[in-house]
This record gives structure tokens, sequence and C-alpha cells, in this order.
């Protein structure tokens, strides 16, 4: 370990890589093909001293470098200063990184799933080591949206954040929209293409989304990390009339991770969302991710860019190293950095998360019926006893494709309310006799002040 001896500090940092997947493997390229770049920015050299993966990556001139299959051999290289954990999961990569910490080495991460469930134990052994865990491109890939939270907007008390932080579910939802797809067929392709895993639960289900949506809110509002609080529903039961029917009203459907500060509590939720065709957000098409915050002081900003990729996340890996050596740069400056884990330097504990029947919204309700005289007077009374308002309605000719009984197909827009009127409503009109089916419920965000 290279050392300054006129100033008494390291002029190299030994970086060690733990997995050498895309990730990996784009820090490790970007980290050397950067490597002039970096200097000029540390005054200081960033080197892959060791890395660790299964096999060796023949894509990868890894020369010079000290390589093992087991990735505990990096936490204890006595060499390195700082561990890269890009491995995903849980196991090893919670004992791997615990042991990094207890052995006096910052971490970066890019684990959204483990920050998300386990960061609150990770962050404190981190503090009482003196030690850094950065996590930049745990969220959103190459968006600095977590140093924007924690740093650019630390002037703000946030009022909401809404995102587009699954490139998947958004690639799916633009293909339907742009080319009349099915959702099936468009996952068919995702898959093919490399944005879905084979198993794609995490993505279509909004539970990566929330993993995301867990770690902002975190940032936002200073409080733990809850992960089993936010309410997630995923895009499977999103079909192509949905998407037509919402493109009719002027709206597009995007699956949106949402925390709001209420005077309740904290809202925290992932879910399909309808979004004026006005709205910046609701024009993210394809893989890409965007975040809009909501602060007091500067209103509405939006962050917008690659949500994954081995250059756009390793971009972010390479940022979070950067900020960690600039952290160490005198011994007047802590080892632990100067930026709070969470943003906050105390947490608060007493903000209620609040259940999805508590939050208020629009609705969107897509209906099927029979095509009889006075079941539309039947549904509006309905609704106005559960005092809900109608704002907006499709009604479309009979359907009478199948043979039999002719179906009508109904949209309604309502005005704001609670969740919990909107399930007592449902659940009334579902009881209908001349409701054929279930009532599809897709819920309408309006996002004043994000602009257009």
């Amino acid at each position: 370990m290279k050392q300054d001896s006129s100033a008494g500090l390291k002029d190299q940092f030994n970086i060690g890589i733990c997995g050498m997947g895309t990730v990996g493997g784009g820090t490790f390229t970007l980290l050397q093909d950067n490597q002039t770049e970096i200097t000029r920015r540390l005054g200081r050299s960033l080197k892959v001293s060791h890395v660790a993966s299964r096999r060796q990556n023949p894509l990868y001139d890894t020369e010079g470098v000290r390589f093992s299959t087991d990735v505990f051999a990096v936490a204890d290289d006595p060499e390195v200063d700082i561990l890269v954990e890009v491995l995903g999961g849980t196991e090893p990569a919670l004992s791997l990184i615990m042991r990094a910490i207890e052995n006096g080495k910052h971490v970066v991460t890019a684990n959204k799933a483990l920050i998300a469930v386990h960061g609150n134990a990770i962050f404190a052994a981190a503090k009482r080591k003196g030690v850094t865990v950065a996590y930049e491109s745990a969220v959103a890939g190459g968006i600095p949206i977590i140093k924007a939270l924690r740093e650019g907007l630390a002037a703000n008390s946030i009022q909401w954040l809404a995102g587009i932080i699954n490139g998947t579910g958004n690639f799916i939802l633009t293909e339907m929209a742009e080319k009349g797809r099915s959702f099936a067929e468009v996952l068919k392709e995702a898959q093919a293409l490399g944005y879905a895993e084979a198993d794609p639960t995490f993505d279509v289900e909004g539970i990566d989304a929330a993993h995301k949506l867990t770690i902002l809110a975190s940032n936002a509002f200073g409080i733990s990390l809850q992960f089993d609080k936010v309410y997630t529903e995923g895009i499977s039961k999103v079909t192509t009339e949905d998407v037509n029917y919402a493109a009719e009203l002027g709206y597009r459907i995007k699956h949106l991770g949402i925390t709001r500060m209420t005077d309740k509590g904290i809202e925290m939720r992932v879910h399909p969302t309808l979004i004026s065709d006005r709205r910046l957000i609701a024009n993210v098409n394809g893989v890409m991710n965007a975040v809009v915050v909501k602060g007091d002081s500067v209103g509405s900003t939006l962050y917008y860019g690659a949500g994954a990729g081995a250059k756009a996340t390793a971009s972010s890996v390479v940022a979070d190293l950067i900020d960690i050596v600039r952290s160490c740069g005198s011994e007047a400056r802590s080892n632990s950095g100067n930026v709070p884990s969470l943003a906050f330097d105390s947490l608060r504990s007493d903000i209620p998360i609040l259940k999805i029947e508590d939050i208020e919204c629009e609705f969107y309700l897509r209906l099927s019926v029979q095509d009889k005289i006075g079941v539309m007077a039947q549904i509006s009374r309905l609704l106005t006893d559960h005092g809900i308002n109608i704002e907006a309605l499709i009604q479309k000719e009979p359907d009478a494709s199948q043979g039999g009984d002719a179906f009508v197909p109904i949209v309604i827009v309502t005005g704001r309310v609670l969740e919990s009127q909107m399930n007592k409503a449902i659940a009334a009109m579902e009881a209908l006799e001349q409701v054929v089916e279930k009532i599809t419920r897709i819920r309408i965000e309006q996002f004043d002040g994000e602009g257009n």
C-alpha cells in the first residue's frame, strides 16, 4: 500500500471486487479505462488488487490482480481498502459485507435487496467500526438519486417522490402502449433480450421496485428501512384494453414506486399508475428509469437515465469509491464519511407507515356488465352511496362476439377517495348480478407541481 510520505496519506487505494458478472466486470473495466481521469479527480489512484468469482472471466484482463474463488478471501485481504460487493442475493453477500466491516474495510454494494432488508444492521455495524457502506448503484443504476437526496436536496423537506425504478416493467408497458402487444408476449421478448430473468417475479410483481423504494423513502424522510411495510402490486394483470382506455382518457400507465409524507404518516407503495400523458415521467419509455422528487423549497426535480446495465451501474459504483476515498483525505475527516448512511444524523421512529387502505387517490375502474337497462344507474348509485364521484366515463358498444348475452365494457374515472371506501364500493358492485367479472382497479396520480 503506497504512502505519500510528505502528507502521511495513501496515494493509492486498493479495491477488491467480489463478483465478476455484468456489474463487477463493468466496474473493473471502468476503473481501468478511466484510471487517468479518476486519478486527476482524486489526486490518488484506485487500483483493483483482488477479485473473487466462481471462475475467471476471460472477458477481463486480470493479469497482476490476485484472483480467488472464495469471496471471503477478499474481505480478509489486509491489502484491500475497499470491498465492492456485486454478488446479489442475501448470502453470502450479507456475511461477506459484515466480515469486511469487521475487518475495518469500507464497502460499496449494488445489492438493493440486501440494503432494503438488512441495511439497518449493516449501517449500525459500519458506524461502530467507523467505516462507510455506500450503495448509490443499488437504486436506478447510473442515476445519482441517492446523492441527490442526501446532498443536493439536503436543505429541503421532501414532500413526495415517485419513480419508474424498474426498467423491465417499463419496457413491457411501453411495448404494450406503443405496439398494442399483450403482457405475455412482451414479457417473453424481454426475457429473450436479457431485460427479464427466467423467473421474472421480482421485476413484474414489483418486488425489485419495492426494495428500491424502501431505500429512497429512508433517504427522503429520515426513517429506518422498512421493506416489509411497502404495499406492492405488479403489472401482470394490466391488459392492452387498460392501456388503450387510459390513452383515450389522456393517461399512460406506468409502474411506479411512490412515497409521500402526509399528516397521517408516510405512504410507501408500488403499483401500476395512470399518469397524465402531459407529465414528463409519463413519457419515460423503454428500459429507462426516472425519479421525480418534490421538495418544499426547490419544487419538483426530475432525475432520468439508464437504470441498469454494466456501464451505467458501474458508473455509480465507481462514484461511490471516489466519494469514500475523498472522505479519507485527511486525519481531520472521519473515515466514516461526512454524510450519514440514510441521509439523516438521527432517524425518526415516530412516523407510522400507512397501510394502503388509509391512502387517498383517484381510481380507474374497468367493469364488464350485462347489456341491460338500468345497470349504469345502479353502479352510479352505489358509488354515490360510498361517497365516490364519477369524473369521467367511457361506455362502449355491447360485445356479443362470444355468443349468448352481450357484455358492455364500462370505464370509470373517480374523484379522490380513501382506498378503504373504494374497496367497499367495488365489493358492492361485484355483488351485482349484472357485473360479470372482477372489476379492474388502477390508481391515478396527478403529481401536481411536477410540470408539463
